[in-house]
């Protein structure tokens, strides 16, 4: 089992939508360096389609304590403001912030916050 913390600026979409995928025997968290005072709501409505209900979730802000409690940090696109501890496992991942953005293209990034979980998940389970 790992320990998985997702983080992007306002944890309120690309790394809650990651959280929400993260799926076996992984444990995961997610947080932002600056967190959003919600989930954006085209991301909530991109999850409901595939049955998972983000509405009740809150943005976190990243602490260094999440950084030391995860065996993998993924980061997307907050750069240096990531704490970073040794150690750990990090993975970066380029994706475009879903905000405000028109529905089919949050399900594009969606679709690849999945494809990239997956991979996640199976170099875990190696």
């Amino acid at each position: 089992m790992a320990n998985v913390l997702f983080v992007c600026v306002h944890n309120a979409g690309r790394s809650q939508m990651a959280k929400a995928m993260l799926g076996g025997p992984h444990a995961a968290e997610s947080a932002g360096t600056t967190p959003a005072e919600r989930v954006h709501p085209e991301v909530v409505e991109a999850m409901a389609e595939l049955g998972v209900d983000l509405s009740g979730s809150r943005p976190r802000k990243l602490t260094r304590g999440m950084a030391e409690w995860a065996d993998v940090v993924v980061t997307m696109g907050c750069g240096d403001e990531c704490p970073y501890v040794p150690g750990r496992r990090y993975v970066d991942w380029d994706l475009p912030d879903p905000k405000g953005r028109p529905l089919a293209e949050v399900r594009e990034i969606r679709d690849e916050v999945a494809r990239r979980v997956g991979e996640l998940e199976r170099s875990l389970a190696g």
